[in-house]
């Protein structure tokens, strides 16, 4: 997983950011499931218009601000709406419109899922929809094929087609969560805001959804593939949506004819080095630092990393893409010039967590004589513009250099609510928190419970990340103080220590 270096790639939904569980989604019914005609196909995607709720990282307390935009879905079984998570993220009303009529209809998520930009919606009334076809899923496009793309840009209410001929497959960064990299296919079709979650055609069959475009180039789109789709609805039919897995390894392409020599690798030998292992990964401890990875499942990896799948040279990671949480994976490597080969488990990695945007859940904090503690993730990061040079290192080395194995959690003080019992303290905000009262802090509600003792001290003492300074607040006056903060700030609630 990495961080998108910017943001190039935008997603197409006109929302600003945009579960209960559920019964395994039913299979459509094969009578259904046909080619139908272009007129049958505009009934059966809709417009979507999401009103949603924006998380406030700043004042945490809050409910957050209001947005709202559009996108747009298609039918692929009964009562089930595709789209894209980004359309519907943080919703807390979604209204779907059929092609030529006027009427809303209430609908709900069912299922979503941030690391692939793919969101199930099914909608409170079914009826009108009954007699629609419900569009198939089908396989990769080739290069230079055409396709068809159809959807609600913005620019109009009605529904609107664009073709574009498919110029490029490749493994790219999906920019919803700006952390996580799957197969794309670029289209030199015009996509447009809100065309986001539409279906893209070929043959009256579902070759991928429009998702995201890139700012620098016209008339250049992006959609999610099949082999994804088929992947997120294949997750779902057991009712939840378990994310993707992943190897848990960073490569470094060998080119160089010396760095191939040192290898001991023939000038055509397949190959690609491990430059580094994360530990708890899948790949640890099978796979080392310095490791030749030579094919996985027997696809031969090359020397930039890619394999070759159905005839198309992709990123080595689409074979572990297309497999799930508790199945194996075979890898061959070379390690001091022998062969060698492991078979490991693939799961996910939670700790990642920290570099993607998380949507629909509230921030965590807690405060205490003003003092506003939060757990560091890209969203904060983004939010308060962090710049100390020992948080972004923190957030930087969280995962590379495993600190996530002895602090799940990296506290900061975000802000400091004034008040006379924490005058002089403002100075502090930005640093991350190091130990309260001599205790490293861990996780958040260690530090709110320290902060929330049974028997006060006479001094709460707190170090800060890479500085032997600390930051002292006394207890006298300390509940007196937290009513006025409350008061003068509106803190309905002085602490959420869960999502």
């Amino acid at each position: 997983m990495k961080i998108l270096s910017s943001l190039a790639l935008i997603s197409l939904c006109t929302s600003l950011c945009a579960q209960d569980a559920v019964q395994p989604p039913e299979q459509p019914n094969d009578q259904m499931v046909v080619a139908p005609g272009l007129s049958d196909i505009y009934k059966s995607v809709v417009r979507i218009e999401v009103a949603s709720q924006v998380p406030d990282y700043k004042t945490p307390w809050n409910a957050g601000r209001f947005s709202g935009g559009t996108g747009t879905g298609f039918l692929i079984g009964k009562n089930q709406f595709l789209t894209n998570a980004h359309v519907v993220s943080n919703a807390r009303r979604v209204l779907i419109t059929m092609h030529g009529s006027s009427r809303k209809f209430p609908a709900r998520v069912v299922h979503i899922a941030h690391d692939c930009d793919l969101a199930l919606i099914e909608v409170e009334d079914f009826s009108s929809f009954e007699n629609l076809p419900h569009l198939s899923i089908g396989s990769i496009p080739q290069l230079e094929s055409e396709v068809r793309v159809i959807g609600y840009p913005i620019g109009g209410e009605r529904i609107s087609v664009t073709r574009g001929v498919v110029s490029r497959i490749d493994f790219a960064p999906y920019s919803h969560s700006r952390a996580d990299s799957h197969l794309v296919v670029q289209i030199d079709a015009a996509i447009n805001p809100g065309n986001s979650g539409g279906p893209v055609l070929q043959k009256g069959k579902v070759v991928g959804v429009a998702f995201q475009g890139l700012r620098q180039a016209d008339n250049t789109g992006y959609m999610i593939p099949t082999p994804v789709i088929k992947r997120f609805l294949k997750d779902i039919e057991d009712g939840k949506y378990d994310k993707y897995v992943d190897l848990g390894i960073s490569s470094f392409a060998i080119f160089n004819p010396a760095m191939r020599e040192v290898h001991n690798l023939e000038p055509n030998a397949p190959g690609v080095l491990v430059a580094d292992v994360v530990a708890g990964s899948s790949s640890s401890p099978a796979l080392q630092t310095g490791d030749i990875l030579t094919a996985i499942d027997g696809h031969a990896v090359d020397s930039s990393g890619s394999v070759v799948i159905a005839g198309e040279r992709v990123d080595m990671n689409e074979i572990v893409e297309r497999k799930f949480a508790g199945e194996t994976v075979k890898l061959d490597f070379v390690r001091d010039g022998k062969e060698m080969s492991e078979e490991v488990e693939l799961k996910g990695f939670p700790p990642a967590q920290m570099v993607a945007i998380q949507y629909g859940k509230k921030p965590r904090y807690t405060i205490q004589g003003g003092l506003v503690l939060q757990p560091l993730n890209i969203n904060l990061y983004s939010a308060h513009k962090l710049n100390n040079p020992r948080v972004r290192r923190l957030f930087n080395d969280f995962v590379s250099e495993g600190l996530y194995k002895e602090r799940k959690d990296i506290l900061v003080l975000t802000r400091v609510l004034d008040d006379p019992i924490n005058s002089g303290l403002s100075e502090f905000v930005g640093n991350a928190i190091k130990s309260i009262n001599g205790v490293d802090i861990t996780d958040m509600k260690q530090a709110h419970d320290l902060l929330n003792p049974t028997e006060m001290p006479e001094f709460f003492e707190i170090m800060l990340d890479g500085s032997d300074r600390p930051l002292i607040l006394p207890s006298e006056g300390l509940s007196a103080a937290n009513g006025r903060i409350s008061t003068s700030y509106g803190v309905h609630k002085s602490y959420n220590l869960e999502n």
